[in-house]
């Protein structure tokens, strides 16, 4: 408790697992370039059932609870302290009771603000800049925001944790922002880091916070200049397709016409029903194809996987 009454005018930044992994992704990163070390951490059994066991070499182990914990970092400006809650998962129950328990620690450590980081997905390109839109508590919150070119959520919901937090913040006359991300709806369900550096960049402006973000920049870049090539070709294909009214068959090449290993034939299938549950995981398949030069012969299949978006 005594660094805990040290901290000076300090701001927390709350971030849970989301769409496109904005809001983690930003938080880690924050924590990361920050040199932050752990303050505190909610008992998993007070949020979380057991819903599963882990099983390795035919042995039952305890399943792993989400953790819930706040890392900190000092100004050495002395300006701002920060605080970083990251929840490797929201509560399944709970979540308003949660909120109040969030908040009344954010307010024994004399919390000023509370920001929680979110996406948005609009329609825009892969390849362009991510906007940062934004919405506040308080009107004063609001021009605020305003004076920083930040676009403002006239209207909508926030959903999750990254919205309720902030509802009982305000209940609780504490100031609060959220910071979303834009992010191309087609790709909703991929990481995107390039919006990502969006609500950091705008976070770091706001909270008068130098930080490197080159790092991130320079993956935001390249990300959507895959993005950007991917979506030009499930066009392409659409457009194709469009003409004759059918959709593309799933062609699979033989075993012997690629020399692939039934074990690696086994592989790719696997990992194509994972992308179709979960496109998150397309990345990992398109990484797997690129590692058996073969994506040129399941390019087809593959991008049907984003036909439904």
């Amino acid at each position: 408790m005594a660094e805990q009454s040290n901290l000076n005018k300090p701001w927390l930044v709350a971030v849970w697992p989301g769409m496109g992994g904005v809001a983690s992704s930003a938080g880690y990163y924050l924590m990361s370039k920050l040199g932050m070390h752990q303050l505190a951490e909610f008992s998993p059994r007070d949020l979380f059932d057991i819903e599963y066991i882990d099983v390795q070499g035919g042995i039952i182990h305890p399943g792993r609870l989400p953790r819930s914990r706040f890392f900190v970092w000092k100004d050495p400006e002395a300006k701002r302290d920060i605080l970083v809650f990251i929840g490797e998962a929201q509560p399944p129950i709970g979540k308003h009771a949660f909120c109040h328990r969030m908040i009344q620690f954010a307010q024994q450590l004399d919390v000023q603000r509370v920001v929680t980081f979110a996406a948005m997905a609009t329609g825009m390109h892969p390849e362009h800049d991510a906007r940062t839109f934004a919405a506040a508590t308080s009107e004063d919150g609001l021009a605020e925001l305003r004076s920083l070119n930040t676009e403002i959520l006239e209207k909508g919901r926030i959903g999750g944790l990254n919205g309720a937090l902030l509802g009982v913040a305000a209940e609780d006359g504490l100031d609060g922002v959220c910071l979303l991300g834009e992010m191309p709806h087609v790709f909703a369900q991929l990481p995107n880091p390039k919006a990502a550096y969006a609500v950091l960049e705008t976070f770091c402006r706001l909270a008068g916070v130098h930080l490197d973000l080159a790092e991130l920049k320079q993956q935001a870049d390249q990300a959507g200049v895959q993005l950007g090539k991917l979506l030009g070709n499930v066009e392409q294909m659409m457009r194709q397709h469009a003409g004759d009214g059918a959709a593309p068959a799933e062609a699979v090449p033989d075993d012997e016409e690629s020399g692939l290993d039934p074990g690696d034939r086994q592989h790719i299938e696997t990992l194509f029903e994972q992308a179709r549950q979960d496109r998150s995981k397309a990345y990992e398949l398109k990484a797997e194809l690129d590692r058996l030069k073969l994506f040129d012969k399941y390019e087809d299949r593959f991008l049907d996987l984003f036909r439904s978006s």
